[in-house]
């Protein structure tokens, strides 16, 4: 559970496009939080709850998707207010 914010980390372990996107329970897509080319390397990322527009989520379970090099995650997390 977070409130306000949550870090995401995550190792990229070959180079090349990754996309880490968060999803409502329903499967619409929230937010795009990493798009792009990526060196092999650890990163984060924040996602401060909002939307791609900047508009506060509503409490509730999301789920983000990290896509690299045919790796696929997912993993549940609770926004709390």
């Amino acid at each position: 559970p977070f409130n306000p914010s949550t870090t995401i980390a995550y190792d990229v372990a070959v180079a090349g496009e990754v996309s880490l996107t968060v999803f409502n329970m329903k499967g619409q897509e929230i937010n795009t939080l990493a798009n792009g080319y990526h060196s092999v390397d650890s990163y984060s990322v924040q996602w401060d709850g909002t939307n791609n527009n900047g508009v506060e989520m509503p409490a509730g379970m999301y789920i983000y998707k990290l896509v690299a090099d045919g790796f696929v995650q997912s993993n549940k997390m609770s926004f709390v207010k």
